[in-house]
């Protein structure tokens, strides 16, 4: 009860108008029909009916529409007014901005109409051809302008929707995105790690029992990090749970992770990075860093992280072979995540062999 009524709080004040309206015009024809000298039966019933109905427009546009319309011509016949139909056209602007184009055109073609054949019987020529003149320019502007709010709003909802089909999209993308880096950077560390264990296990046992330690824990945290990711999409799942991404806090547990897979990374940050730009950095870092475990293992990397004035610079350098075929460069999407990430921000980036051996990584980002 009380959400359904706070949901009617914003349309409130239009539902008072109508009332406020409908009341001032019952007041009006109450004293039409004093002055005109029609009988107290017909007056006042006549005077309701005109009025008093404005008061549900919103919620019953047709039926108040068409009360309305018959009480007023009711009205003009017995002489009690001949003012140019607004209440008509106050009921006409609702019918006309939530019905159909064909309802309304209807409700148009009916309402002047009545009002013509109203007019004509009630007063001589030519005083009725310029009433009847009069009115059809007070009931058609109501009609043009209420067909003009529902098609603006019929614009607006539509716009919506496609807004939000948009955010949909570019969620999923981002998504997938995430998906990505987590499972390229985490399989990469399992399969390095379970070749070790598969290699050393009848010599070195100590070294294969390590390895398996190191899949265990990798395996866990990439679980937990997929299930936050995948949760997104499952709404009725009410626990799913809601651990932060990560960021440059979690950048030495992933040097750590790669220093087990055989590779030396050394960071080194330059400046404060703002928060919004750290999951960012961190999927760059992460995916440059899956590449060499993945192609130039062992090897030596540099991250080196720098925050200017007007933009963030990263940039990953390793010793590796070169000549390697990278994930993005042929037919993966490990560089093309990294320079969509990037270019989201409209910043620029950059992936390549090193002349003198091993490949680098450059991407800027920008600030603002």
């Amino acid at each position: 009860m009380t959400s359904r009524v706070l949901r009617m709080l914003p349309t409130a004040y239009l539902y008072a108008l109508d009332t406020a309206v409908a009341v001032v015009l019952v007041m009006v024809y109450l004293d039409f029909a004093r002055m005109s000298g029609a009988p107290a039966w017909l007056g006042y019933p006549v005077a309701v009916l005109v009025g008093a109905p404005l008061a549900l427009r919103r919620s019953r546009p047709v039926l108040t529409l068409g009360v309305v319309l018959a009480a007023q011509t009711v009205a003009t016949v017995a002489h009690i007014t001949l003012e140019p139909y607004s209440a008509t056209a106050f009921a006409m602007y609702m019918v006309a901005s939530v019905c159909d184009r064909r309802v309304a055109r209807g409700a148009l073609v009916v309402a002047l109409g009545a009002a013509w054949v109203a007019v004509l019987l009630s007063e001589p020529w030519p005083e009725s051809l310029g009433l009847c003149v009069f009115l059809t320019l007070v009931v058609s502007g109501a009609w043009a302008l209420g067909r003009t709010t529902g098609i603006r709003r019929s614009y607006e909802a539509r716009q919506a929707v496609e807004a939000s089909a948009r955010a949909v999209v570019e969620e999923r993308m981002r998504i997938a995105r995430e998906l990505h880096d987590v499972v390229a950077h985490s399989l990469s560390l399992i399969t390095v790690k379970a070749g070790v264990a598969a290699h050393v296990a009848s010599v070195r046992p100590e070294q294969a029992q390590e390895a398996l330690e190191v899949i265990e824990k990798t395996s866990r945290g990439t679980l937990v990090e997929m299930r936050r990711l995948l949760g997104v999409l499952r709404s009725e799942d009410a626990e799913v749970e809601l651990a932060p991404m990560p960021g440059m806090a979690d950048l030495p547990g992933l040097v750590s992770r790669a220093s087990l897979a055989g590779v030396d990374v050394s960071v080194s940050v330059s400046g404060e990075l703002p928060d919004r730009l750290g999951l960012t950095v961190y999927r760059i870092v992460q995916e440059s860093v899956t590449n060499v475990v993945k192609h130039a293992a062992p090897a030596t990397c540099e991250v080196s992280i720098v925050v200017g004035d007007a933009a963030v610079e990263v940039r990953v350098v390793d010793d590796g072979p070169g000549e390697r075929v990278l994930a993005g460069g042929g037919g993966g999407h490990g560089l093309i995540g990294m320079r969509e990430r990037v270019a989201v921000y409209g910043g620029t980036f950059s992936a390549g062999p090193r002349a003198g051996g091993g490949f680098a990584v450059r991407a800027e980002v920008p600030l603002s």
